[in-house]
């Protein structure tokens, strides 16, 4: 067995990769105000404060 035989054992699977079906984009479409606790509230305005940073960082680095 040379050296690269055995750093890439033949019998390892390799891991699996999600499904595209299964990647969101990260926002959440079903929000509904009238059902929104306090803890929802506090996570959309701190997703709101964070999407503001990202912005202005944008801006600064000019992207």
């Amino acid at each position: 067995m040379g050296r690269d035989e055995h750093r890439n054992p033949s019998g390892k699977k390799s891991l699996g990769q999600t499904p595209k079906s299964q990647i969101a984009d990260g926002k959440n479409i079903e929000f509904s105000e009238e059902l929104a606790d306090a803890d929802d509230k506090e996570a959309e305005a701190r997703a709101a404060a964070a999407r503001e940073r990202a912005r202005k960082i944008q801006k600064y680095n000019g992207m």
